[in-house]
């Protein structure tokens, strides 16, 4: 009977620990790892592209803006408008401002900042012609900055009597992020003026007692009553969505690459 020599690893060691170390089972390679990269290349993929349309859509809405921005302005009446065929139009209008029914936006950011953008209804024509159920158009009138003390709200300044206004008609978003529930009604029973999360015009609209236009009128920088305008650009960042959607797309491309490395390893070792 044979017996190590000191220092000598026993033979019968080494073939144990080779048993151990067996090497990934070839049907686990084709199936396990067909079925993940089934799962998640198409996942990745769908991700990618959807970073890639929201670019694609911010690139369009830009050039539309700044093709729109060449443009006559068109007069706005109390006839309602569609909304996408107003999008980024120029616009004139003549009216009066409703300070009563005005509303802030919160956490509206200039210059490192943080701010109130000022929303005011104006009341589409002259005088009192239109009565108290006439036609109204919200006003962005531009950011004003937010004070030290939250609780103390900026005093804002609104002119009286008619006005005549040019501005870029802007169709508001519909799914917004909000940190808390809003309350359900406009918040004009406070003796504050109401701060909101987000524009959101069907909710301005239920909380009002007149036809409102769907669209939103960022006020040109001469326009009057107006606050900072630096408004913008609806391509305003587009370049993180194409970074995300190269990295997915890259994930999509490891995935498969890692697969098929494994899948030919066998392969690749006898040659």
């Amino acid at each position: 009977m044979e017996h190590a020599a000191a220092g000598e690893v026993p033979a019968s060691a080494v073939r144990g620990t080779a048993a151990t170390a067996r090497p990934v089972s070839r049907r686990f390679v084709v199936f396990g790892g067909g079925a993940l990269v089934a799962l998640l290349v198409p996942v990745f993929v769908s991700l990618g592209q959807w970073q890639w349309n929201k670019a694609a859509v911010k690139e369009a809405r830009q050039a539309l803006l700044d093709s729109r921005a060449k443009e006559a302005p068109l007069p706005l009446t109390t006839t309602p408008v569609d909304a996408e065929a107003m999008r980024y139009r120029r616009v004139s209008v003549r009216g009066v401002y409703e300070p009563q029914r005005q509303i802030l936006i919160d956490n509206r950011v200039h210059r490192e900042q943080a701010g109130y953008h000022v929303l005011t209804p104006l009341r589409i024509g002259s005088g009192d012609a239109n009565g108290a159920n006439g036609m109204r158009v919200l006003v962005n009138r531009g950011w004003v900055p937010a004070g030290p003390d939250r609780r103390q709200l900026p005093a804002i300044a609104t002119p009286a009597g008619a006005v005549e206004l040019t501005a870029t008609a802007i169709v508001p978003g519909n799914r917004f992020f909000t940190l808390a529930a809003e309350p359900a009604g406009g918040g004009w029973e406070s003796p504050a003026m109401p701060v909101w999360q987000n524009l959101d015009l069907a909710r301005y609209r239920q909380a009002t007692d007149f036809p409102l236009q769907p669209v939103v009128l960022q006020l040109d920088p001469d326009g009057t009553g107006g606050f900072v305008r630096d408004w913008p650009r609806p391509d305003e960042r587009i370049e993180r969505h194409v970074g995300y959607a190269w990295q997915w797309f890259g994930f999509a491309a490891a995935t498969l690459g890692i697969w098929l490395f494994f899948l030919l390893r066998p392969w690749l070792t006898r040659r």
